[in-house]
């Protein structure tokens, strides 16, 4: 889910995020760091649209708060498209960390996925956008991998663990830092189909709302 402004003076197309971050292992720096790691890679591209017969830069604009004292209510009442809330939790339920649906406004972070490589959060927050993991998680002899490529997927070597290793095998998959956001990655976006309003601005995605407790650990 994201805010997302067209401006035609500038032939900008701005997407708006702001992430705050809740738990026991979230920080300020941490919510900092994040927020650069995604606004970095989805603006690495300098990606451009088609909207009505006129191109666009599309910009990313994303910010990080660390938000302690967080309230569910907070989350739960929460009207304003930009906003999004994530748990940030040294245990994840789901072993990895995940979002709470496609095109959504809240999910939550396993620490250990955020501090192995920066495309954690900048993959997962292409799904708040809407993205699916592709079909074909074989691309050999495609080159870099797309940002939505999840782990498992076979690669070329050099993208690999062990660029050493089998196909398929142990350390023979993409290793996630490899991940880049790509043109096709905006193109899937779908950003000409939005409706904008007469102030130039349109909704991307819906609200999910969930606010996370704390899971505790298995024993």
């Amino acid at each position: 889910m994201a805010t997302v402004q067209l401006i035609s003076s500038s032939q900008q197309l701005i997407i708006y995020s702001h992430f705050y971050f809740y738990g026991d292992a979230a920080s300020e720096q941490l919510a900092k760091q994040i927020a650069a790691d995604i606004e970095q890679h989805w603006n690495e591209p300098k990606a451009t649209i088609q909207y009505k017969g006129n191109k666009f830069n599309v910009l990313f604009e994303i910010k990080g708060y660390y938000e302690p004292q967080l309230q569910p209510e907070t989350v739960w009442y929460n009207t304003d498209p930009k906003l999004f809330y994530f748990r940030i939790e040294e245990y994840s339920p789901m072993h990895v960390s995940f979002v709470d649906g496609l095109g959504c406004n809240t999910g939550f972070f396993k620490l250990e996925n955020l501090l192995q490589t920066s495309t954690t959060a900048a993959h997962e927050y292409g799904h708040t956008l809407g993205l699916v993991h592709p079909k074909d998680l074989d691309i050999r002899g495609r080159g870099i991998p797309g940002m939505m490529y999840p782990r498992g997927t076979i690669c070329d070597p050099q993208y690999q663990y062990d660029s050493t290793k089998n196909p398929g095998e142990n350390g023979g998959t993409l290793a996630p830092w490899h991940r880049h956001v790509t043109q096709s990655d905006i193109d899937d976006l779908k950003l000409h189909k939005l409706k904008f309003d007469h102030n130039g601005f349109a909704v991307l995605g819906d609200f999910t709302s969930i606010y996370h407790t704390k899971y505790l650990t298995e024993e």
